[in-house]
């Protein structure tokens, strides 16, 4: 009789793993049909594409070489998208574009600024994020000043995209979410950034619910939003609208393999420090990730790494980072493996790029590098 398997986080709900693989098959193999754009596009919810409503230049400006534009844009809900452009100031004519791709971190009060610097000095709260992610760069403003035009944008629930924080405070009756959350009744959300990121990750679970109740996912609201800044960024006369890339790392990394699978118009993406199979993840790394990585009903189509691969043979880099602690070392080989798998059945094994670096999770300068180094192949081929 095997071992009875056991999950730190299900306790004596351990058997439910088990019974819930013998209702239906999941994870298939390599070896199933691969998920297709259309796929993923229906599994995500919000599959339709939508046009930057009311695109506005801001304002300009110029600094450390490079000229930037703040713009902004509706999708048609919500407040008004907040974004950058970078690009080379000595540069003429038209260059290829990438989407920079902001992360989760724990932290929504911000969202651009935590991967790119503006007309004004960063912001002193993300300098931490910057330290321990991106070794103290602004990658966003590095990868303009390889030659290519950069698009660095807020998206549903980061900075200018965020809910205001008056919706976040903890309500002054019982309630059940409340009682199930614990409350914390000295939170204040409105009163600092460390406040409103600590309240906007319990509100991260009221969102994914009316995401359900709405027929979609916050993986399919935010992999739309990214889309329409794709077109955004494709009707600029400064880009080469046919060389179109994407990068981004942990949540980020999750945006660019979400818009990757999605968007036809990406000729390139650049997936950092998100990417594993999912039952690897079980034990005890579920909690900390964003609904963004899980996706309702992928389980019985795929797994993550499918997402990625699902425009195969679009070209993809996926990096890796040995000890990163938000994903175990096998499931990151198998992700790998099953990514080389899917990229040979589409007969373009080359199009596809593992990269293993030791380390925790970061998107550190050598891996901008080589990423960028990539971006460049790709998108000026």
């Amino acid at each position: 009789m095997p071992a009875r398997l056991s999950f730190e986080h299900l306790g004596e709900y351990s058997d439910w793993v088990s019974h819930a693989r013998a209702q239906a098959p999941l994870h298939p193999s390599t070896e199933a049909a691969p998920l297709s754009a259309a796929d993923v596009r229906a599994l995500v919810g919000f599959a339709g594409d939508g046009d930057p409503l009311d695109p506005r230049v801001e304002r300009r400006w110029t600094r450390d070489g490079l000229a930037g534009e703040e713009v902004s844009w509706s999708v048609g809900y919500g407040p008004r998208t907040r974004a950058w452009v970078l690009r080379p100031a000595e540069a003429t004519g038209p260059l290829p574009g990438v989407l920079a791709l902001h992360g989760h971190d724990g932290f929504k009060f911000f969202g651009k600024e935590k991967v790119a610097d503006g007309p004004d000095r960063a912001p002193a709260e993300v300098a931490a994020v910057r330290d321990g992610l991106y070794e103290g760069t602004a990658f966003a403003n590095a990868l303009a000043a390889q030659g290519f035009c950069v698009l660095v944008h807020d998206v549903f629930l980061w900075g200018s995209r965020r809910f205001a924080a008056e919706l976040l405070r903890p309500p002054r009756r019982p309630e059940p979410e409340a009682l199930w959350l614990g409350g914390d009744e000295e939170l204040d959300p409105g009163r600092d950034v460390v406040a409103y990121n600590r309240a906007a990750l319990a509100h991260e679970h009221l969102v994914a619910k009316y995401c359900t109740l709405l027929g979609t996912s916050l993986a399919g609201v935010v992999a739309f939003e990214d889309r329409v800044a794709v077109r955004y960024l494709r009707s600029r006369p400064d880009v080469v609208a046919e060389r179109i890339g994407c990068v981004g790392l942990s949540g980020g990394g999750c945006r660019a393999a979400l818009l990757q699978a999605t968007c036809e118009e990406i000729g390139a993406a650049a997936v950092v420090g998100m990417m594993s199979t999912h039952p690897a993840l079980l034990d005890r790394l579920v909690a900390s990730h964003t609904w963004m990585f899980f996706p309702p009903g992928l389980a019985v189509r795929g797994d993550w790494p499918d997402v990625a691969a699902a425009r195969a043979p679009s070209p993809l880099l996926v990096q890796f980072n040995r000890g990163d602690q938000l994903f175990p070392p096998g499931g990151m080989r198998a992700a790998h493996e099953r990514l080389v798998a899917r990229y040979r059945r589409a007969g373009a094994e080359e199009a596809y790029v593992g990269e293993f670096y030791d380390g925790s999770h970061k998107f550190d300068r050598a891996m901008q590098r080589s990423a960028f180094a990539q971006l460049a192949r790709r998108l000026r081929a």
